[in-house]
């Protein structure tokens, strides 16, 4: 007798202090691009009568995270995914990529979180990891002006990969503890007008302390999660509630990431 086991059942279940109820506000008003206080009620209307589609059973968006070497990327994956900080610094060997599960008023949702090589010998490795992604972090340090100025390029590069139009950035400084209150204020000015720019949302994080951190991923999750249900809601159109409807889940179902050959380019 065969059993057949659904790919939802043999997700780990959504851990308590995963769960959003309420839009988690922006870091800056100045530096966000939305700053309305919740969610869409749009969205809020289709998760009450569980009309989210593809979202919350086969949905899982990609997000890079981006930027120079020993800037913190790994760090902060860390910080949220595990609640660790590893003062002794290993660089990231090409990508690595950690999958966390949130519960988004009360709708199932996935962020998958790609950590990317900040190492130039690395980036072909990393670059052929960027496609796909609904959600850019470009990271840099608050201590390291240099780094700012480099995520231009870092920016430039994961578009290579992706529709402009159809990618969510974020630019986070991090290290924030290591910073005067002085050295950080004029940084964040440069910082916040270079978000302005680029059409990204600005934070600042401490990956030693926890400082930003939690609330920065909510923020991140609950704004790709009202980006995937308003796209579901515009893809059904007319169709009513009670309408049966097929869902192809492979294009969306980033679990089952088939193995790439490597560009000889990093060897």
């Amino acid at each position: 007798m065969s059993v057949r086991v659904s790919a939802m059942s043999v997700l780990p279940p959504v851990r308590r202090d995963r769960i959003i109820a309420q839009l988690p506000q922006c870091f800056r008003k100045e530096a966000a691009l939305h700053t309305k206080a919740d969610f869409n009620n749009k969205v809020r209307t289709a998760c009450q009568e569980q009309r989210t589609g593809t979202v919350g059973r086969f949905k899982i968006s990609k997000v890079i995270v981006v930027g120079d070497l020993a800037v913190g990327k790994t760090c902060l994956i860390n910080r949220f995914c595990k609640d660790t900080f590893d003062k002794n610094y290993k660089a990231t060997i090409g990508v690595d990529f950690e999958m966390e599960r949130f519960e988004v008023l009360g709708v199932p949702y996935s962020l998958q979180l790609w950590d990317t090589a900040g190492q130039e010998r690395f980036k072909c490795i990393a670059s052929t990891y960027y496609r796909g992604a609904q959600v850019v972090i470009i990271a840099f340090d608050v201590n390291d002006v240099a780094s700012l100025g480099h995520t231009r390029q870092w920016l430039e590069d994961a578009l290579k990969e992706n529709d402009p139009t159809a990618v969510q950035l974020f630019l986070v400084g991090t290290k924030k503890d290591l910073s005067s209150p002085a050295q950080y204020s004029q940084i964040e000015q440069d910082a916040i007008k270079l978000a302005d720019e680029i059409r990204a949302e600005y934070w600042a994080v401490s990956s030693l302390t926890g400082e930003n951190v939690r609330e920065f991923f909510f923020r991140v999750a609950s704004m790709a999660f009202e980006t995937n249900v308003l796209a579901e809601l515009e893809k059904s159109g007319s169709r009513k509630i009670g309408d049966v409807v097929k869902i192809n889940s492979a294009p969306n179902n980033l679990y089952t990431t088939s193995k790439k050959k490597q560009p000889n380019c990093c060897q």
